[in-house]
Order: C-alpha cells, then sequence, then structure tokens
C-alpha cells in the first residue's frame, strides 16, 4: 500500500486553495464552546460533497465525526479542534471575526480546514483503491470550555463512543512561535495538567476603626501570599514542571468595613501526575497559615484536563514524515509549555500524538495564541495536511517502526 510521498504533497497543494477558503469562512463567523452549530453544519457540507464519508452528527452536543473506510485493516483517527474564545477581533483583514466578542484567536479554524483538507485527499485514496482500512475524522467541539458537568469535548466525545476500535490518533496544534517550514514535537509529556482551586481566608470582620477588634482575613492574606509564591523555588523540586498563579481575589464591600472572608481562585499547572496531587496539597497547606492567625480557610481543587502525553513512536513517524516530505523541514524538540490541551484526554485512552505548526507571519507583530491579533501564515495549511496525511497512510499499513 503505496501511495508515493510526492503525490501526498501535490494532493494537498492542489487543496490548498480550499483549505484557505475554508478557514477563512470559519474565521469570520466563530462560534463558542458547545455553540459551534454553524460550523459543525459547515464541515458536514463539505464532508458530504466528497461522496464516501459516513457523517455521524451531534457528538458531544455539536461535535462531528465522519468515517471513511475500505472494511478492513486498522483504524487510525485524526482530531481536530472546532470552538472559538470570546475575545473582540481587532485585525484588519478582509475576513475578520464578524461576530462581536468572539474569534479563532487559537487557530482551530485552520485545525479545522487543514482536517477538513484531510478528509478530501483521503476520500480520493479510497476512492482509488490506494489505501485499505478506516480513517475516522473527529471534529471536536469544545476544547476552550467544560459544560455544566465540567466536561469538555474531547471527554465528552470518548464517552460517546468517538475513539472505540481507535489504534491511534493524530492531532496538530498551529504555533505562532514558530515560521512556516518548522514543526515542533515532544516526546512524552508536553503540555500541562490544568487544575483550578478555589479557597476562603475566613476571619472576623468588623469596624476599619477598630482592627484590633477583629480577625482580619485580608491581614492573613498577606502573610499567606509570599508563601504561596514561594513553594515552586523552594517547596518543588527544579527537576520538576509546575506553575501556580492566583487570578483573582474578591472582598470587602466598603472602606471601613474589614471583611469576614477573602475568597482567591487560582490555577496549577503540572506535568507528571506525581507533581500534580503533591502540588496541590502544598498549595492547600499554605492556606492553612490562617489557622495560625486566628483565621480559618477553605479550599477545593477542581481537576481540569490531563497533561498531553505523546507516543514517542508516533513522534518518531511523524518526524521521519516531516523531513520525507519536506527536506528542509526543521524539526524543533522541546516541550510545547504550560497550557493545557484537552486531547491529552485522547492521549490517555489511545496511543497518539501531536504536534506543533510553524505558522507565524513575518510581519513583526507578536502575533501569539489567544490574543485579539492572532493570525497566520497560510502556507501552513497544506504542510500540516501533508503531514497528517501520509503519517496516517503508513499507520494504516502498520508502519509504526521507523
Amino acid at each position: 500500500m503505496t501511495t508515493g510521498q510526492t503525490s501526498i504533497v501535490s494532493e494537498a497543494k492542489a487543496a490548498a486553495a480550499k483549505m484557505r477558503d475554508w478557514r477563512r469562512h470559519l474565521h469570520q463567523y466563530p462560534e463558542l464552546s458547545f455553540q459551534e452549530h454553524d460550523t459543525a453544519a459547515f464541515v458536514c457540507e463539505k464532508l458530504k460533497e466528497l461522496g464516501n464519508v459516513a457523517i455521524e452528527t451531534g457528538v458531544a452536543k455539536t461535535g462531528v465525526v465522519g468515517t471513511i473506510s475500505s472494511g478492513s485493516g486498522p483504524v487510525i483517527a485524526l482530531r481536530a479542534d472546532m470552538d472559538a474564545l470570546p475575545i473582540d477581533e481587532i485585525n484588519e483583514h478582509e475576513y475578520r471575526s464578524k461576530r462581536k466578542g468572539v474569534m479563532h484567536a487559537c487557530g482551530h479554524d485552520a485545525h479545522t480546514a487543514i482536517l477538513l483538507g484531510v478528509a478530501t485527499i483521503f476520500s480520493n485514496l479510497f476512492k482509488q483503491g490506494k489505501v485499505t482500512g478506516t480513517v475516522r475524522l473527529i471534529f471536536q467541539p469544545a476544547e476552550e470550555d467544560t459544560d455544566h458537568e465540567g466536561l469538555s469535548g474531547a471527554s465528552r466525545m470518548i464517552q460517546e463512543g468517538a475513539l472505540d476500535h481507535v489504534e491511534t490518533i493524530l492531532a496538530l496544534h498551529v504555533c505562532p512561535w514558530q515560521p512556516p517550514g518548522v514543526i515542533q514535537v515532544n516526546d512524552g509529556f508536553s503540555m500541562a495538567n490544568v487544575d483550578v482551586f478555589q479557597a476562603k481566608i475566613i476571619g472576623e470582620g468588623g469596624h476599619g476603626g477598630y482592627p484590633h477588634l477583629t480577625k482580619d482575613p485580608i491581614w492573613m492574606l498577606g502573610a499567606i501570599l509570599p508563601s504561596f509564591y514561594g513553594l515552586i523555588s523552594r517547596r518543588t523540586s527544579p527537576l520538576e514542571t509546575a506553575a501556580a498563579s492566583i487570578g483573582k481575589i474578591h472582598t470587602g464591600t466598603a472602606s471601613n468595613i474589614i471583611p469576614q472572608e477573602v475568597e482567591i481562585t487560582g490555577t496549577i499547572r503540572t506535568y507528571s501526575p506525581d507533581t500534580r496531587e503533591k502540588f496541590g496539597r502544598e498549595v492547600e497547606n499554605v492556606f492553612k497559615i490562617a489557622e495560625s492567625l486566628g483565621g480559618r480557610y477553605s479550599f477545593t481543587l477542581e481537576k481540569g484536563e490531563p497533561a498531553l502525553k505523546n507516543d514517542p513512536r508516533i513522534n518518531s513517524l511523524l518526524t521521519k514524515v516531516a523531513k520525507d516530505l519536506y527536506p528542509d523541514m526543521k524539526v524543533v524538540k522541546a516541550p510545547f509549555g504550560m497550557g493545557g490541551e484537552d486531547f491529552g484526554y485522547m492521549t490517555e485512552k489511545v496511543p497518539g500524538s501531536m504536534f506543533f505548526l510553524g505558522c507565524a507571519l513575518e510581519d513583526g507583530k507578536n502575533r501569539d495564541l489567544h490574543t485579539n491579533i492572532f493570525d497566520i501564515d497560510e502556507q501552513c495549511l497544506e504542510i500540516g495536511a501533508s503531514i497528517l496525511t501520509e503519517t496516517a497512510i503508513r499507520l494504516l499499513a502498520g508502519k509504526i517502526d521507523c
């Protein structure tokens, strides 16, 4: 089962204009997590045009799963996320968001367009009998947020069977700190466990003119903060990857009233499961300081998506494919950072890998992820489609060892 590496690059190049148009359409009409109704309808429309894709809708509320199969052979899945962010875009290009306060600021429009390009190439390959097996195209909602049960799109799709019988799963993420022609890969833990904590420091409020008659929770917080921010340097091994930040502090109603309590909300980011458990306990221990100062505390920790764990063998194959297709491709080997990615739920379930795809525009602007000027160099679309397609082809052929 061979298709020819040159032909895959040519097929992706032939689909490049469509991928660009699809991406720009999606960019103009972004939708928030679990609200991707128009996006899902657009994806379904394009898959139906191919003629040999079995389509399942309403998976994880607004997700779409497309399947192309010869009826026998391995099952390989490819995933793209579809949701946008609550950001007001300030770019000036003609395809800027038409929905005020909503923007594709994390490249999910590009991911969806690339996977539609992959679907187009595989549709042709299956029609020509050049590949055997099953390709499952997972268009996932809600990577950026969770529903009322605290579940993201990936965990919902897993619950509803999107990964049933899947042997390997692939994904990519556009990368604004690398230019087109560069990919970034990392073995093992590559993005963070994402946990959110909520704490209260509880004292006894009273008149601001008589602080000695109160148990001031703001004063207690002043003693707690240095210990909190010293956790990384003094309670965590330099060999471990961890971060903790406070994002919100709420208290008080007036200038002359010492409040009863202070509410604190923050995030904990780690890589390994052991560090995740240990560091969560260390953060809670910091708030126990309130007890030694005459107050009380409460602490809850909500665990979010797990750390993204990439399979080294699949990474090795991805790297080889990238270099085979594009001999000048630069491969950077480094973790992706302390952001979260709910694709981690999927790589917990089946072997898989995500690579970062260089997309930086050379215009001198810092168009980082989750900013209101995020944008991409659309050359990356055909590169991403080529690498995903050829890697999946080799997995279908059982060529995991390289």
